[in-house]
């Protein structure tokens, strides 16, 4: 089975991110914070530090439901900036409930997040022709200008690196390599 060069050989945590989830179409709003709530996180870190931390994140962020995480307190920021299962940052514990506030503003104004996010793309699939690990844009022009829209409304650590690799994770972005077994999955339908 060939996949994505960039998945670490014999990385089951990895292989398994790869093979069920990176690249597919999600139009679920709570999957769509699920992401945003550990990209966020991941902003200058390896991707493996947050795939190892997921289930921390899962507990301490109630299951990553928007409407919960925005009435965290300054007092549950404190107990976060304490727990050794997620990235222990202040500012982006702060950000994230920031995030799902603005997040559950967006849901109002569009009707769902998913409706927003996928307008960028103009509701079609980005497929990109990734032949080695060079092709791979470090961003894109739909992702700078989420980045930025997110940024107007309020966002943190979403930049366009981060927006990128979000519109990836959800299928927005089919950047699965050429070659690689999921690509055709991953195609919108």
């Amino acid at each position: 089975m060939k996949r994505c060069l960039w998945v670490p050989p014999n990385n089951k945590a990895y292989e398994k991110y790869h093979d069920h989830e990176w690249g597919k179409p999600v139009f679920n709003d709570r999957k769509m914070f699920e992401f945003i709530i550990l990209e966020s996180a991941q902003a200058g870190l390896s991707w493996a530090i947050i795939l190892k931390k997921r289930e921390g994140y899962r507990k301490a962020f109630a299951g990553f439901d928007p409407e919960k995480v925005a009435r965290f307190t300054e007092k549950r920021i404190d107990a976060l900036v304490r727990n050794p299962e997620i990235i222990r940052n202040r500012a982006k514990i702060a950000a994230a409930i920031r995030n799902a506030k603005v997040f559950l503003a967006i849901k109002k104004e569009f009707g769902s997040f998913s409706k927003y996010i996928w307008s960028f793309s103009k509701n079609r699939q980005i497929i990109h022709n990734i032949k080695n690990l060079k092709n791979y844009p470090k961003t894109i022009i739909e992702a700078e200008a989420l980045a930025k829209d997110l940024k107007k409304r309020g966002f943190g650590f979403f930049g366009p690196t981060v927006a990128y690799a979000h519109l990836q994770a959800v299928g927005i972005v089919n950047d699965h390599m050429a070659g690689c077994f999921r690509r055709k999955a991953c195609l919108l339908k």
